[in-house]
């Protein structure tokens, strides 16, 4: 928990260095800008039955060198085609699900200029309105982590092995994403 302490703590100095009126030039003043330039690109990677939290997560990507955090949250709807959802059950493949993430992360790094990266995806019960995953992603500029974003989402779709059930008022049923490349195309 310290690392998002510091994040906290971190950004709470900078929006305070950013509300305060501008420094003339040569003041005896200079807000500290510490080592940023050294700072590492993170991909976090995290499948969990925890309830997610869309603060945390942005919080991880955060970054002096960015100017841009960009997320994608994907809720629990109440309904599909006519019927009433209860909730949503997500299962994975673990250690398959780990390692594709880590292929989008390295994907997303070679066509985007980004700095961290967040993934997080909700596993077993997930009532409606409750994120099933949140994907954070943080750039100097919005094209590149809006880019990634929408890369990340689509793709973990087709090759993430995560499987869900949807769970009506009287039955349920087992889904495949129409974008898996294992799906049959019928």
């Amino acid at each position: 928990m310290s690392s998002l302490e510091i994040s906290s703590s971190c950004c709470n100095q900078e929006m305070k260095l950013l509300l305060s009126p501008p420094l003339a030039e040569g003041s005896a003043f200079e807000p500290y800008r510490g080592d940023t330039d050294e700072e590492k690109s993170k991909d976090i990677i995290n499948f969990t039955a925890e309830k997610l939290s869309v603060d945390v997560v942005s919080q991880l990507v955060i970054s002096p060198l960015c100017g841009a955090i960009s997320l994608f949250v994907g809720t629990t709807r109440n309904n599909f085609e006519g019927k009433k959802v209860i909730s949503l059950e997500y299962e994975a493949y673990l250690p398959m699900a780990e390692n594709e993430v880590r292929k989008i992360c390295s994907d997303i790094r070679q066509k985007w200029p980004v700095k961290h990266i967040a993934v997080f995806h909700r596993l077993g019960l997930v009532p409606v309105s409750e994120a099933s995953i949140i994907i954070a992603v943080s750039s100097a500029h919005r094209a590149a982590s809006l880019e990634a974003v929408s890369y990340a989402i689509d793709t973990l779709k087709a090759k993430v092995p995560i499987w869900k059930k949807e769970i009506y008022e009287e039955s349920s049923s087992w889904k495949r994403n129409k974008e898996c490349f294992w799906a049959s195309n019928n």
